[in-house]
């Protein structure tokens, strides 16, 4: 009874550890599913947090690429909107100036219209007293030619022949007694104050001209000056207004341009794009405006320190402007700047020796080439340009009138302007001043040789001392000493009427009679 109780005991206690095993086994199930359903919600939640972070952050790169298209796109059309707004400009000032010159023709058209009528009115009366006064003579010639038995053709041929032998016998004698005693009182003294001028003003003179060729580093550099589709190269010529030429040259580029300033702004600016490298149009503008801002500068100090230089004071600052630009300009090769200095201090040199005002004489020559910093930019010749321009700036009568009359377009009416004619041609003529080609200085002394051979009696011409003077051998039976003098006064005045040339021309002529005999 008792081991049965002990079984029954046994048995219920195996019934209740089972009962708990299962109960504990169920519990953990249940926790373990509620783990892995709670592990299961984390996975999902942190895919859709990664599946939104790379869908954020493809929103983003895609916002970029579209803001970095947009910017490209911005800037790319900002620069085709400045190369259309430089179009532009270009083509409304060229309508300007057509305008201009439109208008400029019509009142020439108009004013020659009425010179026309005036004209033809004259002339019609001209005519009438011609034919009245035609008639006159005809019938006093009739009664001279029966009163005095020859023709009028007989009688006009010998009283010409007769006039024109006295006359020139006459002039000859006279011209020569004239040269002989003002060459007797004037010619030291000219050559005194001529001489004391080129000693007193001994400036150093360096040939400078315009470099219209800029020199790469290698050839790949034509390549990026050209640029893509060429956009370089019109953004460098929109922005300077010089042609550039690039051809088969090694490791060169040539710069066009009638405008020595737009030149050297070409130049400057091309030479620092080459040495910075970044060429492109933005950067073109950029260094263009600073180069131009600086040569602006330059032109500027190089006016006033050539007028403290000579000592000029109170010129208009335009006046200043238009000088400082005859630095970018050659004549001849020569520095139109330095010209005007070196004429302005002979200037003031001669005035002083001869008692006239030095100031007023070194304003004058400093002033006498200011035409030709704007003479590629209007019509004429640069010395009334030149006159035109002092003028309007408020310089003085005198001073207008030397820079009208230094190269005799009107004449000289005052000792200023033949002071100032005398120093440019000084400045001018010495040697190694100028330079000219080799075919127009062969060309301008067989010029020189063929005037004179035009002449009678000549036998001989040589253009000598590099062109500076013409000696001429005439046949003595047909030339009379009286003769040569008027002849190189003929040869000279054809000379000026003809050729263009720097500085002057001595014309001599030589007349020499010869006996020869032979003892046997």
């Amino acid at each position: 009874m008792g081991y049965i109780s002990g079984m029954i005991l046994l048995l219920v206690g195996l019934l209740g550890g089972v009962g708990l095993g299962l109960l504990f086994r169920q519990y953990w199930l249940e926790k373990r599913s509620r783990h892995l359903q709670e592990q299961a919600k984390n996975i999902v939640s942190d895919a859709r947090k990664e599946a939104e972070t790379i869908k954020k952050e493809a929103i983003l790169q895609a916002k970029d690429s579209l803001f970095q298209m947009k910017a490209e796109f911005e800037r790319e059309t900002k620069e085709h909107r400045k190369e259309f707004q430089n179009l532009e400009k270009r083509i409304l000032q060229k309508e300007e100036n057509l305008d201009k010159k439109s208008e400029a023709l019509d009142k020439r058209e108009s004013l020659i219209s009425k010179r026309e009528k005036t004209i033809q009115q004259q002339e019609k009366e001209i005519e009438e007293k011609e034919r009245e006064l035609q008639a006159v003579l005809d019938e006093q010639r009739r009664k001279l030619e029966s009163l005095s038995g020859i023709s009028a053709q007989e009688a006009r041929e010998m009283l010409i022949q007769s006039i024109e032998n006295e006359a020139r016998h006459e002039a000859a004698l006279l011209v020569k007694k004239i040269e002989t005693e003002a060459r007797e009182s004037a010619d030291r003294k000219a050559k005194n104050i001529i001489a004391l001028a080129i000693q007193r003003y001994s400036g150093d003179y360096v040939a400078e001209k315009t470099v219209s060729v800029v020199n790469l580093p290698n050839e790949e550099m034509k390549g990026r000056i050209i640029g893509r589709e060429g956009r370089n190269i019109r953004a460098i010529e929109a922005s300077t207004g010089v042609d550039l030429i690039i051809d088969d040259t090694p490791e060169a580029v040539i710069l066009s341009g009638f405008n020595p300033v737009r030149r050297e702004v070409a130049r400057v600016s091309l030479e620092r794009l080459i040495s910075d490298g970044r060429i492109h149009p933005a950067r073109i503008e950029e260094i263009v405006e600073k180069v131009n801002a600086e040569i602006e500068n330059t032109i500027r100090e190089s006016g006033e320190q050539a007028a403290f230089d000579v000592g000029v004071h109170n010129i208009h600052p335009d006046l200043i402007r238009f000088l400082g630009k005859l630095k970018y300009r050659t004549s001849y090769a020569q520095n139109v700047l330095q010209h005007s200095r070196e004429v302005a201090f002979l200037c003031g040199i001669m005035a002083a020796e001869l008692g006239l005002n030095e100031k007023h004489a070194r304003r004058a020559g400093l002033l006498h080439d200011i035409g030709k910093a704007i003479d590629h930019e209007m019509e004429g010749p640069h010395a009334t340009i030149g006159a035109d321009l002092a003028r309007r700036y408020g310089e003085a009568p005198p001073i207008v009138h030397a820079i009208a009359a230094h190269h005799e377009d009107i004449p000289a009416e005052d000792i200023l302007a033949v002071l100032v004619q005398a120093a440019d041609a000084l400045s001018g003529a010495r040697p190694g001043a100028r330079k000219e080609l080799l075919e127009t200085y062969v060309k301008r002394l067989e010029d020189l040789e063929k005037i004179a051979g035009t002449f009678q009696g000549v036998s001989k011409a040589y253009a000598i001392q590099a062109g500076r003077e013409l000696r001429i051998i005439v046949e003595s039976d047909t030339v009379s000493d009286a003769d040569v003098v008027l002849l190189s006064r003929d040869i000279a005045k054809k000379i000026e009427g003809e050729l263009t040339y720097p500085g002057q021309i001595k014309v001599t002529v030589i007349r020499e009679t010869r006996a020869v005999e032979f003892a046997r």
